[in-house]
């Protein structure tokens, strides 16, 4: 498999394990609480009655496989883990760091492009302001007029298209990269079983496999 199937592997694991620690978490799962109803004491001849509360799980009769299941998949994921950092360490550029870096790349540009995109505006804010003066008979008054609002950059924008021009273009570029890696890669690892199988069929393919 590639990196990328690799990847979706992993998540694949990773979600089995959740639901094997979902199953494992749940008191009710993992213990059996029998109900002895003590009818005799209170009624000469009675039989005393026997139940046995029904766990929510389907894996309730087997929950030591699931334990078992678990571990196991636990080590699949070290497995696959240790075969994908080999196979990042065998590519042209470094993986993580470059991908970190695509993303801070892309960040700044956004904010670089917002910045290109502001246009000058000029608008008139109608009573929008106020000031002071004294009236006729000496008071001091208020009075409101007209706001001319003007907005314009204070940067060069040349410069600024400039950058954001450079970074897309490094941005597209290491994207190709990491693509071609991704794709191209190999990862020393075989799946032990379907990654688009339900977990009861891998669960139980595990459990057959147990018992050989």
């Amino acid at each position: 498999m590639n990196l990328k199937e690799a990847f979706r592997f992993q998540n694949r694991i990773q979600g089995l394990m959740n639901e094997a620690q979902n199953i494992l978490s749940r008191d009710q799962n993992v213990t059996e609480t029998k109900n002895t109803y003590l009818r005799s004491k209170v009624m000469e001849g009675a039989e005393d009655a026997v139940l046995v509360d029904v766990p929510n799980t389907d894996y309730a009769d087997r929950i030591t496989a699931v334990v078992d299941f678990l571990v196991y998949l636990l080590g699949q994921k070290e497995a696959l883990a240790a075969a994908i950092h080999r196979a990042k360490a065998a590519q042209e550029i470094d993986l993580d760091s470059e991908t970190s870096l695509n993303s801070s790349r892309q960040n700044v540009a956004s904010i670089l492009k917002h910045m290109a995109d502001i246009r000058s505006s000029e608008l008139v804010l109608a009573n929008g302001g106020y000031g002071y003066k004294f009236n006729n008979d000496g008071d001091q008054v208020t009075y409101k007029c007209d706001v001319k609002k003007v907005v314009t950059i204070n940067f060069d924008r040349n410069i600024v298209r400039r950058h954001l021009a450079a970074l897309n273009r490094k941005a597209d570029e290491v994207s190709a990269a990491i693509d071609r890696c991704i794709v191209n890669s190999e990862v020393a690892y075989e799946a032990p079983f379907d990654v688009n199988d339900s977990f009861s069929v891998i669960f139980d393919s595990f459990c057959e496999g147990r018992e050989k």
